[in-house]
């Protein structure tokens, strides 16, 4: 530490007139003290006032440039050494440097630069504020051929793809054309990590997506999946989700998915509808997920329904009733809802036994799966009153539905089991429907539907009632006053935020009970008279309507 002390010394005085050769003996005595006692050698460097002195010896035309530039890296390993490096002015130098042609300086401006700034959001930001993305992607581009010098390029990437700020930036250079070359190039596995960690996060970006797929990102990673997928080694494995994810995760950008759909002739688009019917799991899943984002409008919808997608995802489906890899069917089911979502498709699909496919989930316990069998039902019912009248009918769906209703720990299933039971009211308009939901509990779960904070739901849950009112009101009486549907009512008709298609079904629904004797006298111990009247001003002019017939109602039987 002596010798370190003498060094430090020397160099506060070499830094100011002495020759390059002594400036060089104390830069590598530095550099021997940090490489055998990092940290005590860093305290003392700090406490000696060195680092001031750095910012003068980074000069792009001394020798003495690239052993500076490694013991600022070597410093700011320390993480109590990062903050005071920024504060002695070093990072403006640093970045300077990036335009140096000599490799050596690159390397390790680089390194000290990554190590300042190692997991500080606000440190990186400043980065990017000083345009470092297009001068390390242009390094890329000429250093390729420099495994320490593309190394180090990488691992900026890689940190600074995290920060969203960097996104644009990125997205204005060439990166995506200079990674997919780079790719291309590897044969190590590690490399081929190195790469995709940086791809990861810039893929979460849709101008970024397409110019990946542009710049022939896709055919390497089909390269990946037909190399690995039947590979037992770890790193096979490994490489074979990383590959496949990417691939979903491109196809997410609307227009880098359109491009690789090809009006559904795209030979990408053929290649993942292989990975359905594969019996590697992590395929199957990469595969239907694929098929849910390529389900993304109606045009794509309909044209793989023509040509047979649903088929090959009920087979996969029916593969994993027993085998109940939940991923797999919470994917399949994925797709089979975006599927659904065209008219022209759901009578072609539940034709093709959509419906009793689905049901075979429906004792399972997985929240997710839940969540998606519940929305492809919906999907699949919707105008479709026979299949409506057949699901709504089945007790034990029903019973499931009015269970999953009470899923308070899981929102998603809860919304998706009113809406559904719902739905299997609306679009049957059946009495048999209405009676097996009456029987089965339904009826508190849609009143409470009604209160709802989206309004969508509470439109639904009106409709709903209104259909079980009218259809069958003496069966749904008891379950009616249980539920306060009439104070319900009065609230959702007192209240200014309301709707006026709330306003309107409340009053439809309001005047429908009133058949009933028990819900009358409710409705007249209430001051409906009151709150209708006020309706009959209301600016929507089939709410003033509904209001004047209801409050003739109320009067004549008052």
């Amino acid at each position: 530490m002596d010798n370190l002390s003498e060094a430090l010394e020397k160099l506060k005085l070499a830094s100011t007139d002495s020759t390059t050769d002594s400036m060089e003996s104390c830069l590598d005595c530095l550099l021997k003290a940090l490489s055998n006692n990092n940290t005590d050698a860093s305290v003392k460097i700090q406490e000696m006032g060195v680092l001031p002195l750095l910012p003068t010896l980074l000069n792009p035309q001394s020798s003495c440039t690239p052993k500076v530039a490694n013991i600022i890296a070597e410093l700011a390993k320390n993480e109590f050494m990062r903050s005071p490096c920024v504060e002695a002015g070093l990072i403006s130098p640093l970045i300077h440097l990036l335009n140096s042609t000599d490799q050596e300086v690159l390397l390790q401006t680089g390194r000290a630069l990554g190590n300042i700034c190692y997991d500080s959001h606000s440190l990186q930001a400043q980065l990017i504020n000083m345009d470092v993305i297009p001068t390390l992607v242009k390094l890329l581009g000429i250093h390729s051929h420099n495994t320490a010098l593309t190394e180090m390029c990488l691992i900026a990437f890689g940190n600074l793809a995290e920060l969203e700020s960097s996104k644009e930036q990125f997205a204005s250079t060439n990166i995506a054309e200079e990674l997919v070359r780079l790719f291309q190039k590897q044969k190590e596995h590690e490399k081929k990590e190195m790469i995709f960690e940086v791809l990861a996060p810039l893929a979460e970006n849709d101008v970024i997506k397409l110019q990946l797929v542009e710049a022939g990102l896709v055919e390497c990673l089909l390269e990946v999946v037909a190399q690995t997928v039947d590979g037992e080694r770890e790193e096979d494995i490994a490489q074979l989700k990383t590959a496949s994810d990417l691939m979903v995760l491109l196809l997410l950008g609307d227009e880098s998915m359109q491009k690789l759909f090809e009006g559904g002739k795209g030979s990408v688009f053929q290649r993942v509808l292989s990975w359905i019917p594969s019996h590697n799991h992590q395929l199957q899943l990469a595969g239907a997920l694929a098929i849910a984002n390529f389900a993304r409008n109606d045009g794509n919808c309909i044209h793989m329904v023509d040509t047979g997608i649903v088929q090959k995802l009920l087979e996969l489906l029916d593969r994993h009733v027993e085998e109940g890899n939940v991923t797999v069917q919470h994917a399949a089911l994925s797709a089979l809802r975006n599927l659904a979502i065209p008219v022209v498709n759901k009578s072609k699909m539940l034709s093709a036994g959509v419906a009793d496919v689905v049901l075979k989930f429906l004792q399972s316990e997985m929240p997710p799966v839940q969540f998606k069998l519940l929305g492809t039902l919906r999907m699949l019912i919707d105008t479709q009153a026979e299949a409506a009248d057949q699901l709504g009918t089945n007790g034990k769906l029903v019973e499931r539905l009015v269970e999953w209703c009470e899923a308070k720990d899981h929102a998603g299933v809860m919304g998706e089991s009113n809406r559904l039971l719902s739905a299997l009211i609306r679009h049957s308009k059946s009495k048999e429907v209405v009676r097996t939901v009456i029987q089965g509990g339904g009826v508190k779960h849609l009143v409470t539907m009604a209160t709802s904070e989206h309004m969508i739901m509470q439109n639904e849950a009106l409709v709903a009632l209104g259909l079980i009112a009218a259809l069958d009101l003496v069966a749904a009486e008891k379950d009616f006053v249980g539920a306060n549907l009439v104070s319900v009512l009065h609230k959702l008709l007192s209240d200014d935020r309301s709707a006026p298609e709330i306003k309107y079904n409340s009053m439809i629904l309001l005047c429908a009970v009133m058949g009933s004797e028990p819900l009358h006298k409710e409705v007249q111990s209430l001051t409906f008279i009151d709150v209708v009247s006020k309706l009959r001003a209301h600016e929507n002019k089939t709410v003033s309507h509904q209001a004047s017939l209801t409050e003739q109602r109320l009067t004549a039987q008052s």
